[in-house]
């Protein structure tokens, strides 16, 4: 039933009425009376008898006669239910779209002929050395799982498409999930030029309801046997499945906001072991989730030559390390030092666009005072300030009041500073410095997808990087402080994933170059240098077996008021072997509890903390706790 109490998270069983008989099929949305009120509800199974003793109610209405949750997505929700200590309902509402009676009622299209198994051209993946027996073992119907390191300059989206039409040839069906439009746009051209218009569905939140469902359809009926888009595609009802893959799978995207707040590569992995299914996780980055994968033997790695590498990457310098100082004493302090105003000016007079990456958005994001250099913040919600345009006024960031008359509480200074640059003032300064070259950003208020050759400077946010014909002549990667010292566990995978994507996207030397500004000696920069993921994503996962943290553990947080989070974790029967961590402020002045246990024990913490929170929800207490297993945030 739909009822979102974890107490009630348990089929119940319900009389089916003669006259309801040929439509109340297992998979079909259904009305039942619970509790003296109409709930909604899925029809699980059918069956001769009952065990339960008492009085059965009937059915009260079967909503649609379309079977449209399938046994195998069935038995998926239960498992990322139980994974996530969740709900089966509330995995349900994410695996199945609203429905749509108009769209039910259309005539169904006719399905396409089936791709030839000589179609698939294995010359794409030549390039790595178990590349082309990765596409044979799924022409073949074999479940081959593999983690996929691309090269720079690498068209992902067509190596996708040809696992795919491999794995569509040898009989059976993929799902593949990208963590946004314009890569979902990417792989939906080169699945069309792969197997042909037809015989591919793309699902994605933002479709709207009639387009989403109608492509839900289209897969649950066996229409297609293909279906891609975002993370609402993860449970995606595919007939024989034979793969499942995954781009980026470091991308914050991919991780569901709401509960059980499961995170797509996880989800399609627990689809690989229920239907047998092989396994593609691919990205210019590695994360310490894939490279577990490699070393605990469940993946194998799908890697080019170091010969290759060195033969397709661009020419990455950094501006931190001692030669390039002593060169230029001002490198420690210049936002844009020499080493990169000199790689720009050359790809522009060679005719070639540069890619200018910036952490922040917008204009000057953070500001402070100008005499004492005391952070800027609002005199009402003490949130940090921010200055939208060279005239502009100082507002808020969080409750957005305008300051106008702002006065630094510690020197009673008026004048301001910069304390953080943003996409649109590197914009306007690139401007001034390359006068007569054009400059386009690319961020949240407008994502660009390609730029024509030519010179321009292209200034981005990270995720935002448009691709360029032919590839950029220099990449600058600035303010690289701003993703390195974030309080997060995961800055230097990130930092890494971020600057990959940009620098993919540059020409090969000796024409492309990438300039990082920050110290060469840190281990993300030395990944960058060397196009080294792997080595990074392995020291990554050994620094964390060492600390604790995941993917090594299993850690669930559970945040709420305090004397909540003291109640749920009092009734939970923890493992014996968990730890409890903390508590650490949370925001809205609640708390986080951390609960930390072996691997072994996850399914244990789980339905511990499950049981739990249903404990809670049958006596009806006040105070709601919010239960993540594994969030991708722990500070």
């Amino acid at each position: 039933m739909d009822v979102g109490l974890a107490h009630l998270d348990r089929p119940f069983d319900y009389l089916v009425p003669a006259e309801l008989d040929d439509v109340a099929v297992p998979g079909t949305r259904v009305k039942v009376r619970f509790a003296g009120q109409l709930v909604d509800g899925w029809l699980l199974s059918r069956a001769d008898d009952s065990g339960h003793t008492g009085r059965l109610a009937y059915l009260e209405k079967v909503v649609s006669p379309e079977p449209v949750l399938s046994p195998e997505v069935a038995r998926l929700a239960r498992a990322v239910a139980d994974r996530y200590a969740g709900s089966l309902a509330d995995v349900l509402r994410l695996a199945v779209p609203p429905r749509h009676a108009r769209v039910e009622k259309e005539p169904r299209d006719e399905q396409p002929a089936p791709v030839a198994a000589d179609a698939v051209d294995p010359r794409g993946w030549r390039d790595y050395s178990t590349g082309p027996a990765l596409l044979r073992a799924l022409t073949d119907g074999r479940a081959p799982r593999a983690v996929w390191s691309a090269l720079p300059g690498e068209d992902w989206a067509a190596r996708y498409a040809d696992a795919v039409a491999a794995t569509v040839a040898g009989g059976r069906g993929a799902v593949v999930v990208v963590p946004d439009a314009r890569d979902l746009d990417r792989l939906d051209a080169a699945l069309t030029g792969v197997l042909g218009p037809g015989r591919h569905v793309s699902l994605s939140a933002a479709l709207g309801p009639a387009r989403r469902y109608r492509a839900f359809l289209a897969a649950r009926r066996g229409q297609v046997p293909v279906v891609i888009g975002t993370r609402a595609a993860m449970f995606a009802p595919v007939d024989r499945l034979g793969l499942v893959a995954i781009w980026d799978d470091g991308d914050d995207l991919h991780s569901e906001p709401r509960s059980p707040y499961p995170h797509a590569r996880d989800v399609l992995l627990t689809r690989v072991q229920l239907a047998e299914a092989g396994a593609l996780v691919g990205g210019y980055a590695r994360t310490a989730e894939a490279q577990l994968l490699l070393e605990t033997g469940w993946a194998r790695e799908v890697v080019a030559e170091r010969a290759t590498v060195r033969a397709r990457i661009p020419a990455i310098a950094p501006t931190g390390d001692d030669p390039q100082l002593a060169r230029d004493p001002g490198a420690a302090t210049a936002r844009l030092p020499s080493l990169a105003w000199t790689a720009a000016r050359d790809a522009i007079r060679a005719d070639l666009p540069v890619l200018v990456q910036v952490p922040r958005r917008g204009y000057l994001p953070s500001i402070s005072c100008a005499e004492c250099r005391t952070p800027a913040r609002c005199a009402h919600c003490a949130g940090p300030l921010a200055l939208p345009s060279a005239g502009g006024t100082p507002a808020c960031r969080w409750c957005a009041r305008v300051a106008a008359a702002y006065a630094c509480p510690e020197c009673g200074g008026r004048r301001l500073r910069a304390a953080v640059t943003g996409a649109r003032r590197t914009a306007e300064e690139l401007g001034r410095a390359f006068p007569g070259v054009p400059v386009r950003t690319s961020g949240r208020e407008e994502v660009l997808t390609e730029v024509p050759g030519g010179a321009a400077l292209v200034v981005t946010t990270p995720g935002a990087e448009p691709v360029a014909e032919g590839g950029y002549g220099a990449v600058l990667l600035l303010d690289s402080w701003a993703l390195l010292t974030r309080a997060d566990l995961r800055a230097g995978e990130e930092a890494l994933r971020r600057w990959l994507a940009a620098a993919a996207l540059a020409r090969p030397a000796p024409t492309g170059r990438v300039v990082v500004v920050a110290d060469g000696a840190l281990a993300p920069v030395q990944a960058l240098l060397r196009w080294d993921a792997a080595w990074f994503a392995g020291r990554e996962l050994a620094e964390r077996r060492e600390l604790g943290f995941p993917p090594a553990v299993r850690m669930a947080s559970v945040t709420g008021a305090a004397e909540a989070v003291a109640d749920l974790l009092a009734a939970a029967r923890l493992p014996a072997d968990a730890e409890v961590l903390g508590p650490v402020p949370a925001d809205e002045g609640r708390e986080r509890m951390l609960v930390r246990v072996p691997r072994a024990r996850a399914a244990a913490l789980a339905e511990a903390l499950h049981s739990a929170a249903g404990a809670r929800a049958a006596r009806k207490a006040a105070d709601p706790v919010r239960l993540q297993v594994d969030p991708l945030s722990l500070f």
